[in-house]
């Protein structure tokens, strides 16, 4: 969170595993109630009625705007970068992005949606919030992941932003991003997810859990037997291989430029991925994205208060 005239910048990247702040990282299921839940943690008052923020994931959809959950999370992001700082009432500009090629037509929906309401008061944990909304600024997914590294960016490079439902893909010459050359795939970690856990049913009879795949896309391994590790890691292997096929659909040549890796599918790259590790950087810090979110917003806020 930065903060300009009394104005509190907060970024808040809204994944489809995860939402992102410049401090945070929190799973984007949302499961309702009528009543207080029983257990305490995670839980979100918003208008008569309770959420459950962060058991499992929110599925695929094209646009962000469709349901009140991502405005419901962004409530919750909002309070836990307040909290980090010590409080519970303040004048926000919200920081957020939209995949690369959907930002030019959804832009504006996306901003009254976040907008929708200019005064909001809720409870997180516990916690009594009032927050105004000022204003809103909306970029493209991954690049401001990238912007203080530009430096790097010498010749030409792709950058891919592998998130849970998508990969964004963006060429930039010489630091400079090429509006023309940027495309969205269907082809986030979700997929792996799935493509490891109907393995598993269909080789070894079992049904697993997310959390066991995603424990080992992670690190690369698991407390589970060698068949079940085996089986999930090939099926990582397939998804990573997958990732560079379409890349390569995008005339990526690794001898002739660099790759990028943001988001959270960096670290199936990692682990399962057979590349260049010299021409390939994956940036680890899943909260770079929001983080530049934030740098520019903060930038442009202050040349346009002329500061």
């Amino acid at each position: 969170m930065k903060d300009l005239n009394g104005i509190k910048i907060i970024a808040v990247d809204h994944g489809y595993g995860n939402v992102k702040t410049a401090n945070t990282v929190t799973p984007t299921g949302l499961i309702a109630y009528d009543t207080e839940p029983i257990f305490t943690g995670g839980i979100l008052e918003y208008e008569g009625r309770f959420y459950r923020v962060g058991e499992g994931h929110k599925a695929f959809i094209a646009n962000k705007a469709t349901d009140d959950d991502n405005y419901l999370l962004t409530l919750m992001a909002v309070a836990k970068e307040l909290n980090i700082a010590g409080l519970h009432e303040a004048d926000v500009h919200l920081a957020a992005g939209l995949p690369m090629t959907w930002i030019r037509r959804q832009r504006e929906a996306f901003r009254s949606y976040l907008l929708r309401n200019e005064r909001v008061s809720f409870r997180f944990n516990g916690k009594e919030y009032c927050v105004r909304f000022v204003g809103c600024s909306l970029f493209p997914q991954g690049y401001p992941a990238i912007v203080n590294r530009l430096a790097e960016f010498k010749g030409t490079n792709i950058l891919a932003d592998i998130g849970n439902g998508t990969m964004n893909v963006l060429y930039l010459v010489n630091r400079r991003p090429v509006e023309s050359k940027c495309w969205t795939e269907k082809q986030g970690v979700d997929q792996c997810v799935t493509a490891a856990r109907n393995a598993v049913l269909d080789n070894l009879g079992v049904k697993i859990g997310d959390s066991i795949v995603e424990q080992v896309l992670r690190s690369g391994t698991a407390d589970i037997g060698k068949p079940y590790l085996d089986c999930i890691s090939a099926a990582a292997q397939d998804y990573a291989k997958t990732i560079f096929d379409t890349l390569r659909r995008y005339e990526y040549n690794p001898d002739l430029m660099r790759l990028f890796i943001v988001g959270g599918g960096g670290c199936v790259i990692k682990n399962f991925g057979d590349y260049d590790r010299e021409r390939v950087t994956i940036i680890e810090d899943i909260c770079a994205t929001a983080k530049g979110y934030e740098h520019l917003a903060y930038v442009a806020l202050r040349k346009e208060q002329g500061v």
